[in-house]
């Protein structure tokens, strides 16, 4: 396998060809080639894991050019040319990482076989919520839907192990304050004396457990039921399904400032 090659008739070598022609910073191409979204294609970067023409990179806004190569851990990186965006119902204790050293069950092994194309998480879950979660090789989609100015809902069903007081839904509403992090939901609906629907809008990393946690709770059991207008609608768990051209627009539209319609 090779790196990277562009074919345009002409030899672009030295600085003034640099200069004029119009690189793509480093994090930008390994996104756009399903490494990982643009956040973590950073991180990977900064820990000198990427190479351009076999020369470490540690710097952000590092640029790639026509018939640059481009190397990640030592292998290779392609553009990849087909976008993939799926749906997937994750069961619990399984891992949203591309890998774990611990050789846990990875979310990623789920997905179909025919799935050449290397997928990452929009957000995540923890190891042990499940429910749905997208996917996807478009680093420029992950990053215009996952930002929080996009303010698409994240659907969640809770079952505590107790019964869940009433100040718990106020103080989560009003938004509570553990370690400098606010964490607020947007709405909370009583299922039950142990069971709750929850509404998030940025879902920080393990929010609902952690506020759980700091009102002395236990979620027994967490599942994401929708991301926007994406719902599980009868997926079972471990399947996937590709995003339909539906479901794609309208989370497009909600970046673009539109009304979300669902």
């Amino acid at each position: 396998m090779s790196g990277l090659s562009f074919q345009n008739g002409n030899d672009r070598e030295g600085p003034e060809c640099r200069t004029a022609e119009r690189g793509t910073r480093l994090q930008v191409f390994l996104a756009h080639s399903g490494v990982a979204s643009r956040r973590a294609s950073e991180k990977l970067i900064l820990a000198g894991r990427a190479q351009i023409n076999n020369r470490i990179v540690t710097r952000l806004g590092e640029k790639v050019y026509a018939g640059d190569a481009v190397l990640l851990d030592g292998v290779p990186v392609v553009r990849e040319k087909r976008r993939q965006y799926w749906a997937l119902h994750k069961p619990p204790y399984y891992l949203c990482s591309a890998s774990d050293p611990q050789g846990r069950k990875l979310a990623l092994e789920l997905l179909p076989q025919d799935i050449h194309e290397r997928l990452y998480t929009i957000g995540r879950l923890d190891y042990r919520s499940s429910g749905l979660i997208l996917l996807t090789n478009d680093g420029s989609f992950a990053a215009m839907i996952g930002h929080p100015s996009a303010e698409i809902e994240k659907e969640y069903l809770v079952e505590a192990s107790g019964s869940v007081p009433e100040d718990f839904i106020t103080a989560f509403c009003r938004g509570v304050t553990i370690e400098g992090i606010v964490y607020k939901a947007r709405r909370i609906e009583r299922l039950g004396t142990r069971r709750l629907r929850i509404l998030l809008i940025e879902g920080k990393n393990r929010e609902i457990r952690r506020v759980f946690s700091h009102f002395h709770l236990h979620p027994a059991k967490l599942r994401r039921i929708r991301v926007g207008p994406v719902r599980m609608d009868g997926l079972e768990e471990g399947a996937a399904r590709p995003l339909t051209p539906r479901e794609l627009g309208q989370l497009r539209e909600c970046r673009a400032g539109g009304k979300h319609p669902w």
